[in-house]
């Protein structure tokens, strides 16, 4: 396989290599890998051809686009043209799209290969992917373990070698804590980074487009060529995102030399969840840091037990919202039982489609958005998330990044926490921040735990600052990876 984008187009362009031989590679580990269940289609002949059409194009001495031949597997609710979609949902079954996610064009446009659609957590609610109508994806360093969600068949797609690069999205965590159980790296930008037209909304105000790569450098390329203003996403950014080679060093040899302000939060890093050898190696890099002369301090935050509550509380209720679309009548799954009115159709129709974790976040989003509940559940959360918002602007006064671990702990068993919802939600403690804010984080894999699985370290920025998050965490990378 190949070590980096740079270093495969470099390969490309000196004739050492073809597209055709990249894909053809990819393609054979994906057939050897199919038993770990990461992906739901392979578009294999499609992927070939357009890798012949590249080779061709590019031997006539033509430009050639920032992706070019760049093999790249996309999550299952990314909607490609003429291909299905089905948000790993029996209710989306047989559900072609009728047009290119803006995120998709543009990789179109600089010419990557896209080779198939990945397995997930259905309509991205999970954090295990074994909510799927696929079934479970495997952890492809121990089989036995979960990879994370709800992108864990694009996390594995990457950590098993079988794409360059992938897409996810991240809701409350969902491309974050996969890449921190899989071992790679994992970016969630600034909400709105990254137009969210032709993303099958879980909700609507948390969704984020996020990228898989075994590099920093991977997928701040990626990012560059996805992010922009788009007609179609109000609320995408109209500000461009410019990574440039001199503002993030990515050399083996050294990271820039800027002293970076980091703060932590202790009560995090001490949380009862949280694994010992976790906080342990963490606590380690952070005197590493103060080491090296940066400044790394401790910040109180007491608004850490009420992020999980809200969370749930306000996606949920978006959930609700959003999934209503879903009735078996435009597209999509349709009962086959006879019904006696419209109601009944209804429900039979979404309660055969819909799966049990679907189910659940549904109803309890109808139950905060009710009018005895509304405003204990859903004006209260609101406010929370108004209250972290400005806690967060006070904290990047003074700091130019947070640490916090990305998951309370390394790569569960399969089927450990299926019996206890609450349990698995509060597994998110530390990655629904960034989402309630809309603050850009990533995990990236600087640790092995003592039990054989690896975990990351999460860095989260200021809104709209992804040059600094990439650059700290290539830094962190070359100078502080305990692996």
């Amino acid at each position: 396989m190949f070590n980096s984008i740079k270093e495969y187009q470099q390969q490309l362009i000196a004739g050492q290599t073809t597209c055709v031989t990249a894909v053809s590679l990819y393609l054979h580990k994906i057939d050897s890998k199919k038993h770990l269940n990461a992906f739901t289609e392979i578009f294999a002949e499609e992927a070939l051809e357009k890798a012949r059409l590249l080779d061709a194009a590019r031997k006539e001495g033509g430009k050639i686009g920032r992706l070019h031949g760049v093999v790249i597997a996309i999550k299952d609710v990314i909607c490609y043209k003429k291909h299905r979609v089905t948000a790993a949902s029996k209710i989306l079954e047989g559900f072609t799209s009728v047009y290119n996610a803006t995120a998709i064009q543009k990789l179109l446009d600089e010419e990557a290969i896209i080779i198939g659609n990945c397995n997930c957590d259905e309509f991205a609610m999970g954090s295990t992917n074994e909510n799927s109508a696929y079934g479970n994806v495997l952890n492809a360093l121990d089989e036995s373990k979960v990879p994370g969600g709800s992108s864990g068949g694009s996390a594995v797609a990457v950590q098993a070698g079988m794409c360059m690069i992938s897409l996810g999205s991240d809701t409350g965590g969902s491309v974050r804590q996969p890449a921190d159980f899989c071992g790679i790296v994992g970016l969630k930008p600034t909400y709105g980074r990254i137009s969210r037209y032709g993303l099958i909304a879980y909700a609507s105000s948390f969704d984020q487009i996020g990228i898989f790569g075994n590099s920093v450098e991977d997928v701040a390329i990626a990012l560059e060529v996805i992010s922009g203003a788009d007609d179609y996403d109000s609320t995408a950014i109209t500000q461009p995102l410019t990574v440039k080679e001199n503002s993030i060093d990515f050399r083996d040899n050294g990271a820039v030399d800027k002293k970076y302000r980091i703060a932590y939060f202790n009560e995090a890093l001490q949380h009862p969840s949280l694994d010992q050898e976790i906080s342990t190696s963490i606590f380690s890099t952070i005197q590493e840091l103060k080491n090296a002369g940066h400044t790394v301090e401790s910040v109180d935050f007491d608004l850490l037990e009420y992020i999980v509550p809200a969370y749930y509380v306000l996606t949920t209720a978006e959930a609700s919202s959003n999934l209503n679309r879903f009735d078996g009548v435009r597209f999509g799954h349709r009962t086959e039982e006879a019904v006696e009115d419209l109601t009944d159709f209804y429900k039979r129709s979404r309660s055969e489609g819909f799966g049990k974790e679907v189910q659940r976040r549904i109803l309890l989003g109808t139950f905060v958005l009710s009018a005895g509940y509304f405003d204990a559940y859903f004006t209260k959360a609101q406010q929370v998330r108004r209250m972290l918002a400005d806690r967060t602007t006070a904290i990047f006064n003074n700091y130019d990044a947070i640490m916090l671990p990305t998951a309370p702990t390394t790569a569960f068993t399969i089927g450990e926490k299926s019996d206890d919802p609450i349990a698995m939600y509060l597994a998110d403690i530390y990655t629904v921040f960034a989402n309630l804010t809309g603050l850009p984080a990533i995990s990236i894999p600087l640790y092995k735990h003592g039990n054989g699985m690896p975990f990351g370290l999460q860095v989260l920025t200021n809104k709209m600052d992804e040059v600094t998050l990439l650059q700290l965490s290539a830094m962190l990378l070359q100078q502080f990876k305990h692996v």
